[in-house]
């Protein structure tokens, strides 16, 4: 891997929690506890409830599970297509958050969640994936239960997909451009580089190999390498 902790250390600086950009507004109890409920009842009947879980999710996950397996979701694709005027970037210089895009197909992992806490696992979840919401338009993220395969056979899990009508939604970089965002974004939360850094090494660890993240973080790096010599 080209991308290391210490090239990831010299994208970090210390930015101020100023809280959400000015175009969105942070959901309350009252519609992350609507949200989940949406979840609950448009859950396939007689299944266990899945998380697919594709990117953070794999590294640092919000909820608690009782099984994962590894899985694939077809007619979706990771990519960083979502802006971040916060968390990991400002609004002098926004980051892209990787989503689930439309197209290819995705390897990652499933979750399952124990049916007595299933309520509050996902609360969680909501808590944590969407604090925020555009104040007018559209959100670019939000939950779908998509078709998954595994070992095992097949079933429907629940995913955050993205919403190609959404205000942040940002379609057709070039995995350059990509790149050059990627390695110069930083917010209160962290770096762009950290996160893709943290993705690829979960990967990699799982036996996952995404192709497109693999070259994604070599160049990520060799413009560090650039950006702090």
């Amino acid at each position: 891997m080209a991308l290391t902790a210490d090239l990831v250390a010299r994208a970090y600086r210390a930015i101020e929690n100023t809280g959400p950009a000015q175009d969105m507004v942070r959901n309350t109890e009252t519609e992350w506890n609507a949200t989940v409920r949406e979840m609950l009842a448009s859950r396939p009947a007689g299944q266990d409830v899945w998380i697919f879980a594709y990117g953070s999710l794999l590294w640092k996950p919000a909820v608690e599970h009782v099984e994962q397996r590894s899985s694939v979701v077809r007619g979706w694709h990771r990519s960083f297509c979502i802006r971040m005027k916060d968390w990991r970037g400002t609004l002098d210089q926004p980051g892209l958050m990787m989503g689930l895009d439309r197209g290819g197909q995705c390897k990652g992992m499933v979750l399952r969640l124990a049916e007595d806490t299933v309520e509050d696992q996902l609360g969680k979840l909501v808590r944590r994936e969407m604090p925020v919401r555009p104040s007018s338009k559209p959100s670019t993220q939000t939950s779908r239960w998509v078709q998954v395969q595994t070992a095992q056979g097949g079933f429907r899990a629940l995913a955050f997909v993205v919403s190609r009508k959404g205000v942040n939604y940002v379609g057709g970089l070039t995995p350059d451009e990509t790149a050059g965002i990627l390695a110069k974004a930083c917010g209160h939360g962290g770096s762009c580089a950290e996160y893709l850094y943290n993705t690829v090494s979960q990967l990699e660890a799982l036996g996952i190999r995404d192709r497109n993240l693999w070259h994604l973080q070599s160049l990520v790096a060799d413009k560090l390498v650039s950006l702090h010599p």
